[in-house]
């Protein structure tokens, strides 16, 4: 059961992962990254699960932190470049 899980997670990352790289604009890119980055906590979370070592779970908190911070740095970025008259380009 926790390695079909294991790999439903990498496949979902996956998906994230080609969404952030196909997006096609630059706030669907960051929502992929975001869901990314959520994927990969959750994933340390269940290999910590799986192999009995709860001291990962102290990495998959602090990878939690900076995922969020990171992306509402990024998203006030944006925010803060397109309101001074700069263009957001998107791909």
């Amino acid at each position: 059961m926790l390695a079909t899980t294991i790999i439903a997670l990498l496949v979902v990352m996956a998906m994230a992962l080609t969404r952030a790289l196909l997006g096609p604009t630059i706030y669907d890119r960051i929502l992929a990254v975001n869901v990314f980055g959520t994927k990969t906590v959750l994933l340390i979370a269940v290999i910590c699960f799986t192999l009995g070592k709860p001291e990962f779970l102290d990495i998959a908190l602090v990878y939690a932190l900076i995922n969020f911070v990171s992306v509402i740095g990024v998203l006030r970025y944006f925010e803060f470049r397109s309101s001074n008259g700069g263009e957001v380009m998107d791909d």
